[in-house]
């Protein structure tokens, strides 16, 4: 037919063209100035420090280089037992003295049978006294006035390092909680004691470690293995663009394989997890709960136990009916989805300029989110040391109670 005529000075679309969202560009304009003014203020008063090292009672930190504790990269609680106590909670600190050391003690022993033997067992003495305050080294003080200011710990037992703490080495034996073999222990007091307690003390640490500490620690992570961390998203950038590029030939095929390897793995999961419960039937302490073994800070341990292979059993089960059930249910949906596939690669392939824009904004998300990730440490740290009055007795007035460590307290 006849081509249509173009008129030139049509101009209604244009004419009438005008901002949108103006309000929403001051919002967000506003949002990044905040943004930058909450890192500042983070910078200036944060301390990452407090992230990477722990800190012992008189706040030096465990292990940081330049300082009488670069080589003692572990905080040791002196009565662990005192972790479990309610104040724990309230206080997100342990009621007892902490000190940096270079290892954690590997055998039992009390001050009081050291100090009973030192003059013809000095090796003991000298093995004991690292774990007492710096510079003591009288073993002629009387107990009683060596527990009282705490110059040693009553006693010390086989543990481990964990987070850069000192742990009871837990084991099962014969389904029955043991530590270094042992199921009781001497607590520098004249009693003895079962090791459960020492499991209550240990998560009272960990309640405390969750609360303050495990979250610091994912941030620590990021800041020493950052640049491995840029390299893997780089890498999988690559991967991403020629995936893009080659996905109008292998939509459908690449999507069938990985929804039936997918079903696949998990099958073999299932399987090895039933083995795994088959196979521990019959095994003294597989037959053990989570509850009953308690915080552990070997995760080995809880894989001995047929509880736990049964938990994953189940989950894996539940997982692969759902990724069956939706194949079934939505296979007609599936095959749209392999066609719009290939038909965005085609374009892709047409038009590679496209390609540029996911870079970009990778570039923007990765600055956002280190911002954010160093940000965030640096306003957790921040602020000033609150320092309170951690009394032995519960009967002192002045327990938990804030004061100013320069201050003389002696009259207390």
């Amino acid at each position: 037919g006849e081509p249509r005529k173009f008129d030139p000075k049509f101009r209604g679309p244009i004419h009438n063209r005008h901002c949108t969202d103006i309000i929403c560009c001051v919002i967000f304009i506003v949002v990044i100035l905040g943004y930058i003014a909450l890192g500042i203020v983070a910078w200036v008063h944060g301390d990452p420090r407090k992230v990477i090292y722990p800190t012992d009672s008189y706040g030096q930190f465990c292990g940081q280089k330049g300082t009488l504790n670069e080589n003692k990269t572990i905080l040791f609680y002196f009565n662990i037992l005192k972790c479990a106590s309610p104040v724990v909670l309230i206080n997100l600190q342990c009621p007892t003295t902490q000190l940096c050391v270079s290892k954690c003690p590997d055998r039992f022993a009390t001050y009081i049978d050291v100090q009973a033997s030192y003059r013809y067992k000095p090796d003991q003495w000298n093995y004991f006294r690292q774990f007492c305050k710096p510079g003591f080294n009288n073993p002629r003080k009387s107990v009683a006035q060596v527990l009282r200011d705490e110059d040693c710990p009553s006693m010390v037992i086989p543990s481990r390092p964990f987070l850069k703490r000192c742990f009871p080495d837990f084991s099962t034996k014969n389904g029955v909680l043991t530590v270094a073999n042992q199921t009781t222990f001497k607590d520098g007091r004249g009693k003895t004691r079962n090791v459960t307690d020492l499991r209550e003390a240990a998560n009272g640490i960990n309640n405390v470690l969750d609360a303050r500490s495990v979250g610091m620690k994912i941030f620590e992570d990021y800041a020493i293995s950052w640049y491995w961390i840029l390299i893997g998203l780089f890498i999988a950038m690559i991967v991403s663009l020629l995936f893009l590029v080659l996905l109008r030939f292998t939509a459908g095929v690449l999507f069938w394989i990985f929804i039936f390897g997918v079903i696949g793995i998990i099958g073999y999961g299932i399987w090895h997890c039933y083995w795994e419960y088959d196979h521990l039937k019959g095994i003294p302490g597989s037959d053990l709960t989570v509850y009953d073994i308690g915080f552990q800070t070997d995760f080995r341990v809880y894989l001995q136990l047929r509880q736990t292979w049964l938990a994953f059993m189940i989950i894996l089960c539940v997982v692969e009916v759902i990724i069956i059930l939706m194949l079934i249910f939505l296979r007609n949906r599936i095959r749209i989805a392999i066609a719009l596939l290939k038909e965005g690669s085609r374009a892709i392939g047409y038009i590679m300029s496209t390609l540029f824009y996911p870079i970009i904004t990778f570039i923007l998300i990765a600055i956002c989110i280190s911002y954010w990730a160093v940000t965030a440490v640096f306003l957790a740290t921040s602020g000033e040391p609150v320092y309170k009055v951690m009394a032995n007795q519960t009967l002192c007035k002045y327990a938990n109670l804030t004061c100013d460590p320069e201050v003389s307290v002696t009259n207390i």
